[in-house]
């Protein structure tokens, strides 16, 4: 296998835009999406080829690549079947933070930089194992408003919030469940986190909660830190390990 095996990768993830630039591989990244806006520096020069759930078929396919990187969960069915059919597509499935480290050896060695991928995941593995010990904490996480909608045990979101001692009071739905805040104001979680990302939580939303369940405590979090994997884990397990300190 030649050291770089692709020369027009497209990349339909924003997490493993950002792991493919990591990799060494920003040369070779010829299309991304709208939502792929890390590194900003480096993302900046690369075609957008519309979104993660409407990515525009015929511009990518004009683009001629020879590998496509993919989700199960960030796109959709129809459309790698599509794509599928004119190049190599790399379609990832991240519902855990160990399923995260398999896809960052496998694009690693799909790509020819295998032993990039093995310094990431050696470093994310060591930033992981610093996190503070802390008591296990009734926790509720939201990802949407209107409706209210958090997060179930088979998301990546659910299994990073395990490994900080978060006990997900929704863990025993799946993918992401609607709720109201009566339901929640009735499973009296200790803890309520309120994602900047899909949705922007504001403080105006804590104001809203604290009246259903005035003895939580809530608080606004960076959604990177909890949903972005790839590289960004670095990052996002160091901070969550200085701010689950201060729980």
């Amino acid at each position: 296998m030649p050291k770089r095996p692709y020369k027009r990768i497209i990349s339909l993830v924003p997490s493993l835009t950002e792991l493919l630039i990591d990799l060494g591989l920003e040369d070779q990244l010829i299309g991304r999406t709208r939502f792929c806006i890390h590194p900003k520096k480096s993302v900046k020069d690369i075609e957008i080829v519309g979104g993660t759930k409407n990515p525009n078929i015929e511009k990518i396919i004009g683009f001629e690549p020879d590998l496509i990187v993919a989700n199960k969960e960030e796109n959709r069915k129809e459309d790698i079947s599509n794509l599928e059919k004119h190049a190599d597509t790399l379609l990832t499935e991240i519902n855990t933070v160990e399923e995260a480290l398999f896809e960052i050896d496998r694009i690693g060695r799909k790509t020819g930089t295998a032993k990039q991928a093995q310094k990431l995941i050696t470093k994310i593995n060591r930033v992981l194992q610093q996190k503070p010990g802390s008591k296990a904490t009734q926790t509720a996480y939201f990802i949407w408003k209107d409706p209210w909608m958090t997060v179930g045990s088979d998301t990546y979101i659910h299994d990073v919030m395990k490994k900080y001692g978060l006990i997900n009071i929704y863990g025993d739905q799946l993918r992401y469940p609607t709720t109201t805040l009566e339901e929640l104001s009735n499973l009296s979680p200790e803890l309520i986190l309120l994602s900047s990302e899909p949705y922007p939580f504001k403080e105006k939303h804590i104001k809203e909660i604290k009246t259903h369940c005035p003895n939580s405590r809530i608080e606004l979090v960076d959604g990177e830190w909890f949903s972005w994997y790839g590289s960004r884990m670095i990052s996002s397990f160091e901070s969550l390990n200085a701010w689950s300190t201060d729980l």
